[in-house]
């Protein structure tokens, strides 16, 4: 092999082992949360769990971004309503109401730093946010089914 293609391989391979380990290092969102993969027809989203009370009032508070496919999804431990509000969230969201089966009961888009109310319209057990029109850039709609939900805490 000639000296300089060696010697090219030997830095480009430094530069993909470095950009790799550094990719490695910067989690998109270190919050400590769990993660779970949810499946919702045929689409995959990866959401941070958030199942305490504490966990539930901070949500997504105080977040510049959110990656397109990521959000959060909320776990009650019984069937409730549930109504969430946007008090010093900075980014747009769209929220479905989730029963305890997995079916996704209806879906609102909330706009940032509002408290305009958004609430299931019937007792649910889970709430995920998203990006905003991430479920209607999908084509989700109210009655699909999300697979991959975590139980809920006793």
């Amino acid at each position: 092999m000639h000296k300089s293609r060696f010697i090219h391989r030997i830095a480009l391979a430094f530069v993909l082992a470095s950009s790799n380990a550094a990719w490695a290092a910067q989690p998109e969102v270190n919050t400590g949360l769990p993660l779970v993969r949810l499946q919702i027809d045929g689409h995959t989203l990866t959401a941070e769990v958030a199942s305490t009370p504490e966990q539930q009032q901070t949500g997504l508070m105080n977040r510049r971004s959110l990656p397109a496919n990521r959000g959060m999804v909320f776990v009650f431990a019984e069937s409730q309503p549930v109504c969430m509000w946007m008090k010093n969230t900075l980014i747009a969201l769209s929220v479905a109401f989730i029963t305890t089966d997995g079916r996704i009961v209806n879906i609102a888009d909330m706009q940032p730093q509002t408290e305009d109310v958004h609430c299931g319209q019937t007792d649910v057990r889970y709430a995920l946010e998203t990006p905003l029109h991430w479920f209607a850039q999908h084509g989700i709609r109210p009655g699909a089914r999300v697979l991959g939900l975590p139980a809920p805490s006793r």
